[in-house]
C-alpha cells in the first residue's frame, strides 16, 4: 500500500480587473487509486496596497501554471485601472 499526495490548480479570470481565482485540489491516492479529493479556493487580485502605495501582488508561492496566468492577464493598464476603482471605493 503506498498513499500519495497530488495536487492539481484551476483557475479562471473574471471581471473587469482579472481578478483570478484559484482552485487547489488536493488529492490522496492508495497505489494510484484516488481515495479522496478536497479542494481549496482563493482569489488573486493584481495590486496590493501597503498604507498609502501600491504594489505587486506577491504571487511567488503559487503554482507556476497560476503564476503563468496572472503574468499574462494583468497588464499595466490592467493595474491601474484597479488601483484607480480601489482608491474610488475609499473615498466616503
Amino acid at each position: 500500500m503506498a498513499l500519495t499526495k497530488e495536487y492539481e490548480y484551476d483557475c479562471e479570470v473574471r471581471g473587469e480587473h482579472k481578478h483570478v481565482q484559484v482552485r487547489k485540489s488536493t488529492i490522496v491516492k492508495d497505489d494510484g487509486v484516488e481515495l479522496s479529493r478536497n479542494y481549496h479556493r482563493h482569489v488573486l487580485h493584481c495590486r496590493t496596497k501597503s498604507g498609502d502605495t501600491w504594489g505587486d501582488t506577491d504571487i511567488s508561492g503559487e503554482d507556476a501554471s497560476v503564476q503563468a496566468v496572472c503574468n499574462a492577464v494583468w497588464t499595466d493598464d490592467v493595474k491601474s485601472a484597479f488601483e484607480t476603482w480601489a482608491d474610488a471605493q475609499d473615498t466616503p
